[in-house]
């Protein structure tokens, strides 16, 4: 492609390697086509809804005049895989933190996890992590958590479309979900948890679809930078 072609607008789409955050991956890309494809150094970038750094998957990095199609895709539906592990929580409901608190597992049967999925289907109220970027007073919550204040999180509405439960080898759930812009895998996982009279939290997501893209069209940023020589 050429600088036109990325000046009148692309929708680029990225499989977020772990560990990258998906600030990272735009400024990999905005690196590479400034560099690499002579971008002036201004042009518009942005992606299409955040992926956390344990999560890999679809990120969708608009270019140029598409920028302007950013809340538009973000606001399409999700499609995400990826598992739990049932019996412990931590405070970030993810591996971000160290397991904080055990629960029973031995009352927890296959029948019981296909029954409990049911709960989760329509629109649900969810807590964001206090491990989050959300904002209150101003503050990001995770910048809370990490200086240990205890803060009410208000919940919020979000709608689950799809879930499947894809695998089971306690104390790991296998999962599928599809779900609407704003809904938190980690706090599922944790409500999930909660809904079985355990604990759970979230060991490995990774994002499949938002709307009509798939990430099996996706390219690395490394794959991304080969195909440009």
């Amino acid at each position: 492609m050429t600088p036109e072609d990325y000046l009148e607008g692309q929708v680029l789409l990225i499989d977020k390697p772990l560990h990258f955050t998906s600030f990272q991956a735009v400024n990999k890309l905005k690196y590479l086509l400034i560099n690499k494809v002579g971008l002036p150094k201004k042009f518009k970038i942005g992606h299409a809804g955040t992926l956390d750094p344990l999560a890999t998957g679809l990120l969708l990095i608009c270019t140029g005049k598409f920028t302007k199609r950013i809340t538009e895709l973000q606001g399409q539906a999700k499609e995400y895989t990826g598992t739990f592990h049932i019996g412990a929580t931590t405070p970030s409901y993810d591996l971000e933190t160290e397991v904080d608190q055990h629960f029973p597992t031995t009352h927890i049967t296959e029948a019981l996890i296909h029954e409990t999925v049911q709960q989760f289907l329509g629109e649900i109220d969810q807590k964001p992590p206090i491990f989050s970027a959300i904002k209150k007073d101003g503050v990001r919550l995770y910048e809370h958590a990490r200086a240990g204040e205890t803060i009410e999180i208000a919940s919020r509405k979000t709608t689950i479309h799809e879930f499947e439960i894809t695998r089971i080898a306690l104390p790991e759930v296998d999962f599928r979900v599809v779900c609407s812009k704003g809904t938190y895998i980690r706090s599922l996982a944790f409500d999930f948890g909660k809904a079985l009279q355990s604990g759970a939290h979230l060991t490995a997501l990774r994002r499949t679809k938002i709307g009509d893209y798939d990430v099996a069209n996706a390219l690395t940023p490394a794959v991304f930078e080969e195909h440009l020589g």
